[in-house]
């Protein structure tokens, strides 16, 4: 109880604080599509104070002296705006700014907006991606994808280009929650793993925080994935076509009623036919073609008040498929419609966020000699989030509701079913409140959530960073997790299509390690810590080392052998390790080199095993040439070596008899099929695997709005052969993808 009134207390001593003193906010957009423009400068001139705008354009300078100032507005590309207000006491100004994009190629380096951030937040373990930043990575199938992007990301290990899934620092997939625009995404991965569902040029910006995040998150263990789409011009009809040997897209967008309208539209639909045209172009990998593909389809409609505030309806339909003839056909459906504000009161310098969305998750797999399996997943997410600032400081709280139903049905090899069908509820609320002084930011904050019947967990969260010189940094984050859904996916299988969601079962065992099991939540405490050095204008260095104690997992029971057998156990797990980040950038060149070294480990009651997704060591170097005369031209470059996958080898076989008959069972002439004899789980290890992806393409500018590009790439270039698994009784080793050429074109309007 003490502990709650000073909580109180704290709370509202902020909020009075926040409501002091002049200052001036508002939002910056670019002048042609009036699309926000993220992480400009915005400074007083002649002071020494100064933001940088948020992902939404957002930015607030408080503790301002009344009467006139100059807004001096910068960000690379665009023309430097200088902007005359004129403060009252006491006030709080609304500005809304536009900048225009500069017609002189900048061929200086200039600090990026994301250096300037890494002196004004804490920024452990995420990575803020662009749409740009995408780009830059070699286009597979050309089109460049999110999924190629996170593939290079530090800490991230991606286990194959079919159906491969990505392990974010030692977190199974289940571990990570996907937001798109604030609505939760169950699946964003296609079953061939060169793709996502999200259109690139519907991207604002993604963050990607693969540890120690901060209050404001919270549901998962691992990892989160924010994903901001674009609002779409609101002065002019613009768009996109693209096509190439994979698949093809088209994106729209434009003002609903007028130019420099307050409403705007933006949709896309794209689709894959590499299950046609790999019967054409890759014979040589499987005459019957490669069996993939997939349709999605998003849409976005915004509006727009002059003081900001703006308010937004979104919806999606994202479908898989994989038809491995005469074998195995999966299947799955995702969809979902939401709806997001922001608003900008007068009168205060709080800024209110909110969310509602609906979304949806079906997975079906039938087997030619086993009982289908089916996982579904729908419900609802609502948040409300407020921000207050002054001077650097920052005071976010805010509630979110979840309500979903999982509904699973599944029969394994032994005949026994396994049948869940439960509606969940969970209620969180999180405190956060950043401290900058001139060599040190404080982060701290905490969550609170209620599961259902269960226990509430308090989750407290730090983040912190020393700024010791103006070109080094070091930072410490750490934190306690949870999270109600848990996987149909064993993290012992190597590969699985079928991914489904629960929630957390009551039928678990009384005890684990003779400690008393109270729930079945997934439980993690995470510790971060590493620097940042900026050694030149040009190259930037980052190191950070990392545990995560996975103090309760729950995972699928797969030696469940008789009814009585509980469907589910209650493991243990740990992650430790280093990623290192050395990135080299300029105009004509871009280089990018990660290191990742990685210690994943999961105990039973009984054994302790590496998973599958246990790699050692990950190297991906990155990089891009610009070239020609006008700059036009570029290749780009991708290497991958990483260590192998822990595997479970093959003792020998047997004769597996069908005792249905039981004692009147003739064994003598019984023919058995065949059955395997297993090693210790994962005491072997599979070969390196290493692959080259290059590219090239060029850009043609038809007129101010219009450009073509034409691209052609090779993934695999010296096709060498990675092994994916091996079928064990038919004897046969089942490798990745080969070389593969692509080809693609597009026009932009």
């Amino acid at each position: 109880m003490k502990t709650k009134l000073t909580f109180l207390l704290l709370f509202f001593t902020q909020l009075t604080l926040f409501a002091q003193k002049s200052s001036v906010r508002g939002f910056v957009y670019d002048k042609e599509n009036g699309e926000p423009v993220m992480f400009c400068n915005v400074k007083i001139e002649g002071m020494s104070v100064g933001a940088s705008t948020d992902v939404n354009g957002f930015f607030n300078i408080t503790d301002l002296p009344a009467g006139k100032h100059i807004l001096l507005i910068t960000y690379i590309g665009y023309d430097s705006l200088r902007q005359e207000i004129n403060l009252i006491d006491k006030q709080i100004l609304n500005q809304k700014l536009e900048l225009s994009p500069s017609m002189v190629q900048i061929e200086t380096v200039t600090v990026s907006a994301d250096r300037q951030e890494m002196k004004t937040e804490v920024k452990v373990s995420v990575t803020k991606i662009t749409p740009k930043d995408i780009k830059l990575i070699p286009a597979i199938g050309g089109e460049p994808d999110l999924a190629q992007y996170l593939q290079v990301l530090p800490g991230v290990v991606f286990t194959g280009d079919q159906g491969g899934q990505l392990y974010i620092r030692g977190g199974s997939p289940i571990q990570n929650k996907v937001l798109l625009d604030g609505m939760i995404v169950y699946n964003p991965f296609h079953s061939i793993g060169l793709f996502s569902v999200f259109d690139t040029d519907l991207i604002r910006n993604a963050d990607i925080y693969t540890g120690g995040f901060g209050a404001q998150y919270g549901g998962r263990i691992s990892s989160i994935m924010d994903i901001t789409t674009r609002d779409g011009n609101k002065n002019r009809l613009a768009g996109k076509i693209s096509t190439n040997s994979f698949g093809s897209k088209i994106m729209l967008e434009g003002p609903f009623f007028k130019k420099g309208g307050n409403a705007s539209f933006i949709f896309s639909a794209k689709t894959s036919y590499l299950d046609k045209s790999s019967k054409l172009l890759y014979t040589y990998i499987d005459t019957a073609g490669l069996p993939y593909s997939y349709t999605d389809l998003y849409g976005k409609i915004s509006v727009k008040s002059s003081n900001g505030s703006k308010w937004s309806m979104f919806g999606y339909n994202y479908r898989d498929k994989v038809s491995y003839r005469d074998v195995s056909n999966l299947g799955w459906n995702s969809g979902g419609i939401g709806s997001n504000f922001i608003l900008v009161p007068s009168g205060t310098s709080t800024l209110i966020e909110g969310t509602f969305a609906y979304s949806s998750y079906l997975i079906r797999l039938e087997e030619a000699i086993l009982n289908p399996r089916q996982s579904g997943i729908n419900g609802f997410n609502l948040g409300l989030n407020f921000t207050s600032f002054n001077k650097e400081n920052e005071l976010q709280y805010g509630l979110e509701i979840l309500g979903y139903q999982t509904d699973f049905d599944f029969t394994n090899a032994t005949g026994l079913k396994t049948e869940q069908k439960e509606n969940s509820t969970e209620l969180s609320g999180f405190l956060r409140y950043k401290i900058k002084s001139e060599k040190l930011i404080v982060d701290p904050g905490v969550r609170i959530y209620k599961y259902n019947s269960l226990n509430a967990t308090f989750e407290p969260r730090l983040g912190v960073k020393f700024i010791a010189t103006n070109n080094l940094r070091f930072k410490l984050a750490t934190g306690k997790y949870s999270q109600n859904l848990v996987s149909t996916n064993s993290d012992q299988d190597v590969v699985n299509l079928f991914y489904g969601f629960l929630s957390s079962p009551d039928n678990l065992p009384d005890e684990f390690k003779g400690e008393d099991v109270i729930n079945g939540l997934q439980l993690s405490e995470h510790i971060i810590f590493g620097l940042e050095y900026d050694i030149s204008s040009k190259i930037d260095f980052n190191i950070e080392g990392y545990f995560k104690d996975f103090n309760q997992l729950t995972n699928i029971n797969k030696e469940k052998l008789t009814l009585t057998d509980p469907d589910f156990i209650i493991e243990k797990g740990l992650a430790k390790g280093i990623d290192v980040v050395l990135k080299y950038n300029d105009p004509k060149l871009y280089f990018w080199l990660v290191y990742s070294l990685g210690h994943i480990t999961r105990s039973t009651e009984n054994l302790e095993y590496n998973p599958h997704f246990d790699r050692r060591h990950n190297i991906n170097i990155v990089s891009t040439y610009n070239f020609g005369v006008e700059k036009n031209w570029s290749i780009d470059a991708r290497w991958n070596i990483g260590s192998g996958f822990p595997f479970t080898q093959t003792q020998g076989f047997y004769p597996s008899l069908d005792f249905s008959d039981g004692i009147n069972t003739n064994y003598t002439h019984e023919t058995g099929e065949l059955g395997i004899i297993y090693a210790s789980i994962n005491e072997g290890r599979l070969p390196w695997y290493h692959r080259l992806d290059i590219a090239l393409k060029k850009e043609q500018k038809l007129s101010k709005y219009s450009v073509f590009e034409w691209n052609i790439g090779i993934t695999n270039a010296y096709n060498r052969e990675n092994i994916f698994y091996f079928n064990r009784i038919e004897y046969k080793r089942v490798n990745q993808l080969p070389f593969m050429p692509s080809a693609g074109l597009s026009l932009t309007f």
